[in-house]
């Protein structure tokens, strides 16, 4: 049996700020409703303006046959001449088979087999093509999809001396490296030995897409590296770092991407590591929007913008819609090492037809090759604990233990963050949304370095390998501050709220570890509680797994209330559902923006505006700059919004805002509409 999609109050998400009714709206009806631009730690968001690679590339290195990069670029040309024998799909197989070898992450390659071949003379010029410019490969004949047809197949010659010397020394020296060290040797000195570019993606995840590239690049997943993941089912734009690679190269992937494009290259001497960001910048469009009066909305967005929303950890930190990442966590910390790897591996919902598939085979047979055939590359901890199992059946520890560390510390995060929302819920309930209480925790304002920014702490700092395999969230890396622990956080007493010196924007809630301090309020027996409900001690641990032990990771703290930045919101009228509202990056390089289907809606005196009503932010905010814009909407009195007299007319309500990393700009929508933020509920809204 499949299992069931986590909901909003089995993660402590339950409370709101304000008490406003909320309204209807549509989240992510078409994942362009939905646009996500990185905003780096200059405050500059990140947007793909150009797919040109830049007209200085590197020189080129001389070719000498030392190193895996001089034979991509030594056979170069062979391959355009194959093309020509051949034909393009045939080389750009034989191109991905070569990169494949040079990237020397395997003991043994997978033969390739090209088209179908009636004519016997061709196939002999093909293998006498391979004989002379591939010594290290071998072809042989085998049967096609018709009788009357042959395949040639190309596989590595085992046979040739340099192969499996060339192989093994390239493993050997990149060893623990982070990153393909292919092409060091010759590399010029006056070069940035990164090279950083802007990743554009329609409707997947972050580390699919670079698998997808990384698989066209004949490299590894791990010489990428990214500030932190986006969202799935959205438009994001974010930079990504890979070493000695030339921007040429992977322009030119562009014609051949689909759902991705890159671009805006340039050579940097450092690589991106999870956290590198300031946050993220959100274009937000909520579609068929009803409500009783414009004035709830403006009153919404209002409320939105000068108290904020509750800082949960959305539904995307657990899984939504697929993985139950917080009870895999659970059954980690009680060392349950089986029901975690098997809850990694079990059926769920909302996957595509051949992944359920493979996974109910594995279920119903337990037969690790046959599944790994099933499972494609992007699945990153499925394939990892099989590979594992398939040479060490039955230990599980170590399947748990093959998967990237960002990735199987998620677990951890997750559960942490599971504690995180039920400990917020009741201090919304307990105390309020308005001020400081007695034994709340704040962040000293005695200490100037003790400021909330993005954290990498002791859970992150072994990332910047670049193998951010995450999950399909804004940002997964948390928003909190920085150690010395002792020195930034302090606990509320009277003195305190006498001089009222904190506000309730201060109040921050620990992430456990074994270096947190909690609140001396009620709030510590939520904590408590969830953890004795579960099996699991925050102070000792049942197992000597120091990484899937709260009592060895050091902890930290986050922000309870959070304030969207450069807040502007626009209700625009619609017509055809199919059409997208918002330019993207894509469609302004493209110069293909939507024309005629959207307009600002009519203020019932023959004017429109086309933007009005900001956000009226109490508190600025520093980090970013401040773009404001003013107007105002009337509706006719009585008329209600969405109620409109022509069926075929619409109504959308587009936001713009910035939000630190690690925060959920769903939480935002959540707090806008009062509604449920899962995938299952806006599609009930879509039916």
């Amino acid at each position: 049996m499949a299992m069931k999609t986590v909901e909003e109050d089995e993660v402590g998400i339950s409370c709101f700020i304000s008490d406003l009714p909320g309204f209807r709206g549509v989240l992510k009806q078409r994942y362009s409703d939905f646009i996500v631009n990185e905003v780096d730690r200059d405050g500059t968001v990140v947007q793909l303006t150009s797919l040109d690679a830049p007209e200085e590339e590197p020189e080129s290195v001389q070719e000498n046959g030392t190193n895996s990069s001089d034979t991509v670029v030594s056979y170069a040309s062979r391959i355009e001449s194959f093309k020509s024998l051949a034909g393009e799909s045939d080389a750009i197989l034989l191109e991905e088979f070569i990169n494949k070898i040079n990237a020397g992450g395997e003991d043994s390659f997978s033969p390739i087999v090209l088209s179908p071949d009636s004519d016997k003379s061709h196939r002999k010029a093909v293998h006498n093509f391979f004989k002379e410019n591939f010594k290290f490969l071998v072809t042989d004949v085998v049967d096609g999809p018709d009788p009357s047809l042959k395949c040639i197949r190309v596989r590595l010659n085992s046979a040739e001396p340099n192969n499996k010397a060339k192989n093994s020394k390239k493993r050997k020296e990149r060893g623990g490296k982070p990153f393909d060290s292919r092409g060091s040797e010759n590399w010029p000195e006056n070069a940035g030995k990164f090279l950083r570019f802007h990743i554009y993606k329609e409707n997947k995840d972050t580390h699919e897409a670079l698998g997808v590239i990384g698989s066209m690049l004949g490299i590894q997943p791990k010489s990428f590296g990214f500030a932190g993941t986006k969202d799935k089912r959205a438009v994001t734009t974010q930079r990504v770092t890979v070493y000695k690679q030339r921007a040429s190269r992977l322009a030119s992937l562009n014609k051949r991407l689909f759902g991705i494009k890159l671009g805006d290259f340039c050579y940097v001497k450092e690589g991106l590591c999870l956290g590198q960001l300031m946050g993220n910048r959100f274009t937000i469009t909520l579609r068929g929007i009803v409500s009783d009066s414009e004035d709830i909305i403006k009153a919404s967005a209002d409320a939105l913008g000068r108290l904020g929303f509750i800082n949960y950890f959305g539904l995307q930190r657990f899984g939504s819609g697929s993985l139950p990442t917080h009870l895999i966590g659970g059954a980690l910390l009680r060392g349950e090492w089986k029901l975690a790897v098997d809850m990694i591996l079990d059926p769920r919902e909302g996957e595509r037809i051949a992944i359920a598939k493979a996974r109910k085979y594995y279920k119903e047979s337990n037969d690790v090759v046959g599944t790994l055939k099933q499972l494609p590359r992007y699945l990153v901890a499925e394939r990892a604990v099989l590979q594992s199992l398939k040479t060490s059946p039955g230990n599980y520890l170590q399947a748990l233990k093959s998967i990237p560390r960002t990735l199987r510390m998620l677990y951890i995060h997750s559960y942490q963050s599971y504690l995180w929302n039920h400990a917020a819920s009741k201090r919304v309930q307990n105390y309020g949304t308005e001020q400081v209480v007695l034994g709340d925790l704040v962040n000293f304002k005695g200490n100037s370095t003790a400021k909330v920014t993005e954290f990498v702490g002791s859970e992150y700092t072994e990332d910047c390998s670049g193998g951010g395999y995450d999950s399909n969230n804004e940002d997964d890396i948390s928003v909190d501050i920085h150690e010395d622990i002792n020195t930034c956080v302090k606990v509320v007493d009277a003195e305190d709220l006498i001089s009222g010196c904190y506000t309730i924007d201060d109040v921050i809630l620990p992430m456990p570890g074994s270096r947190v301090k909690y609140p001396t309020n009620n709030i510590a027996n939520v904590y408590e509680d969830l953890t004795k409900k579960d099996g699991i001690s925050l102070t000792e641990s049942v197992h000597n797994v120091e990484e899937f032990s709260i009592t060895s990771i050091t902890g930290c703290y986050r922000r309870v209330f959070q304030k969207p930045i450069n807040f502007e919101w626009e209700l625009l009228t619609y017509s055809d559902s199919n059409k997208q509202l918002v330019e993207t990056d894509l469609d302004k390089i493209n110069k293909s923006a939507p024309k005629n289907t959207v307009k600002p809606i009519d203020v019932g005196n023959g004017k429109t505006d086309e933007a009005f009503d900001c956000i009226r932010e109490s508190e600025s905010s520093d980090d970013f700059p401040k773009d404001k814009i003013s107007g105002e909407v009337k509706l006719h009195h009585g008329e209600s919004l969405g109620d409109s007299s022509s069926q075929d007319s619409h109504i959308a309500l587009k936001l713009s805002f910035t939000l630190p990393a690690s925060c959920y700009a769903t939480m935002a929508i959540r707090e806008l509409l009062k509604t449920s933020t899962s995938v299952a509920y806006h599609k009930t809204l879509n039916q």
